[in-house]
């Protein structure tokens, strides 16, 4: 403890050989410093407060209809942006600034002084937001505050209806893309149905329903058919077993024939009744036409070498012609069913020889089906999309959905809020004391003098005899009462200085 009072005895008695220097460096670091902090310009705030009100009624009613856009992230974004390199460069050409700067370094200096003395406060809570300037041209920073204020307006707006104009962009290009892919799917499932159109499946069936029908609808008719034959013969054998009718005298009856024209008669009925039901390409309608061309080309033969008896009446027996009638119309079934039976079975055989084409087909049109439906169903989810995305775009530049309220319209108070000059030459005379005695000190350590045998005996390492005092005459005691009330009155009249300039500027605030 001891030796830390003496180090500081010393250095006080060090900075004391100095005082001089000590005084006059403070007296001039204040002085100009108190200049400097006097010539400094006044700084000017200039501020707005918005209020963002991002509830709307919209929101609710379209939320299943299109993308609701996230306003709360939306202004956050362009809060947290807005003191951006592009919208300063905007700024300082909607305030002319951009002309002051000569160079392209005095215009990048410029773009981040701005950047940096821009401030954008707020609380996403509340959505409040403060945009302030400071600026020594208080008309100059209203107009910054301004101009922020609106660039922060429009971005919140034109970002996200810019988002939806490039969506609806490239949708537009998907959606051509399809429409092409579409129309050449369309034109290759054309292609191969005209190509392929009798190996094509039916509506609700594949090839081997259609064989199994085919197969099924020959059985029957084969069932019908030996039916159809067993009756017919049944006819004949109770036509057999009917006595003729003796007769003496014969007559020329090239022109007449019962049997024949019973069942001609037969037939023209069972025609009629096919034609009301199918076309004439029917099988059993062609059938039954080829029958009846037959018997009259046999009735025409019979009737060049057939002699009858003279009693026509004879073979007029009511039975003998109601038999004869049955009988046409059992051969012209027979007929029908046998055309039916040789339709069904080509058309099996057709079936059975395209056994190997028909799978393929089938597979190849399944495929074109499911690239079509593919490309379509993407094309309707595109233009759906597309309609949303428009929907969407008016609803975020609708006023509705994002409000801009300004609590306080930009302004600049009448005094400004800097510099703070009392601070500042409080500092400055601080920063003067310290220089002064630094400056003392300085010059104590760069030529030392031993001021006391305890600090001789410390450097010298060497016994000390004795001590010499200083023995000041009248004239050097006087000499030095006058340097001792000068360094305090320059002393105080620096402080009396601070005092003075502390009192001017509390009362010009």
């Amino acid at each position: 403890m001891t030796e830390i009072l003496t180090l500081l005895v010393n250095i006080l008695r060090g900075i004391r050989k100095y005082r001089w220097y000590a005084v006059a460096i403070s007296w001039i670091v204040a002085i100009v410093g108190w200049a400097v902090v006097y010539v400094l310009p006044d700084d000017y705030q200039a501020s707005a407060r918005v209020y963002v009100d991002t509830q709307s009624i919209l929101k609710p009613l379209l939320a299943g209809m299109t993308t609701v856009p996230n306003d709360e992230q939306q202004v956050n974004f362009m809060r947290r942006t807005l003191i951006s390199r592009p919208n300063v460069e905007r700024l300082m050409r909607m305030v002319d600034l951009d002309i002051k700067s000569k160079t392209v370094k005095d215009h990048e200096q410029m773009v981040d002084d701005l950047m940096s003395a821009i401030k954008v406060a707020g609380t996403e809570r509340d959505d409040i937001y403060t945009i302030s300037y400071n600026n020594p041209n208080p008309k100059l920073g209203k107009d910054i505050v301004q101009s922020l204020l609106t660039i922060f307006v429009e971005g919140s707006y034109g970002d996200k209806k810019q988002d939806s104009e490039k969506a609806i962009r490239f949708i537009d290009d998907q959606i051509k893309s399809y429409e092409e892919k579409l129309a050449g799917a369309e034109n290759a499932l054309k292609d191969f149905k005209i190509k392929n159109i009798g190996l094509l499946p039916r509506q609700g069936s594949d090839y081997s329903s259609r064989m199994g029908e085919v197969a099924d609808a020959l059985n029957q008719a084969k069932l019908e058919l030996l039916e159809a034959e067993q009756a017919r013969n049944s006819i004949k054998q109770q036509i057999a077993g009917e006595a003729p009718v003796q007769v003496t005298d014969t007559v020329d009856t090239s022109d007449v024939n019962p049997e024949i024209d019973a069942r001609i008669q037969g037939l023209n009925k069972n025609l009629d009744t096919l034609r009301m039901q199918y076309t004439e390409e029917y099988p059993d309608i062609v059938a039954t036409k080829r029958l009846i061309a037959q018997l009259q080309e046999r009735k025409a033969e019979e009737a060049k070498h057939k002699k009858h008896p003279v009693d026509i009446g004879a073979n007029y027996s009511p039975m003998l012609q109601q038999m004869n009638v049955s009988l046409s119309v059992a051969e012209a079934r027979v007929a029908s069913l046998k055309a039916r039976v040789d339709e069904y079975s080509g058309r099996l055989a057709n079936l059975r020889a395209q056994s190997t084409s028909v799978p393929e087909v089938e597979a190849q049109l399944a495929q074109l089906n499911r690239d079509y439906q593919v490309n379509k169903e993407n094309y309707e989810k595109l233009v759906s999309r597309r309609d949303a995305a428009k929907l969407s775009g008016d609803l975020s530049s609708a006023t509705d959905m994002l409000t801009f309220k300004v609590i306080d319209p930009p302004t600049v108070p009448m005094t400004p809020v800097g510099p703070n000059r009392p601070r500042l030459y409080s500092i400055v005379f601080a920063v003067a004391l310290a220089a002064g005695i630094g400056f003392a000190f300085l010059m104590s350590q760069v030529r030392p003098t031993f001021l006391s045998q305890s600090s001789l005996r410390e450097v010298l390492n060497l016994p000390i005899l004795g001590s010499v005092s200083m023995n000041w005459t009248n004239v050097q005691k006087a000499k030095r009462k006058r340097e001792a009330y000068v360094i305090a009155v320059a002393v105080f009249l620096l402080f009396s200085a601070y005092g003075g300039v502390m009192a001017v500027v509390i009362l010009t605030a």
